[in-house]
């Protein structure tokens, strides 16, 4: 596997894992039970801690990436052998 296919991968993944982490911990304004504050949407998050969720993001995605990076580098599941299986 080329760098810039392992990078097209891995953002891939990140992008991915984001979209999963992006609503744990959020509490809409609704939720919350605060008025939110004019031309405010009721089920934006109060505080979207943007800054954690990237860090965390980034290292669970690295963590996939890695896992997916041994498979391939040590051959551990081919493309014959999974087509026996199906």
């Amino acid at each position: 596997m080329g760098p810039i296919t392992a990078l097209s991968i891995y953002m891939v993944v990140w992008w991915v894992a984001f979209i999963a982490i992006l609503p744990m911990g959020s509490q809409s304004f609704h939720e919350a039970g605060i008025t939110p504050p004019p031309g405010c949407d009721p089920g934006a998050p109060v505080n979207p801690n943007m800054k954690k969720k990237v860090i965390t993001t980034t290292w669970v995605a690295a963590l996939i990436f890695l896992a997916f990076f041994l498979v391939v580098q040590f051959h551990l599941i081919t493309l014959p052998g999974v087509a026996r299986v199906y």
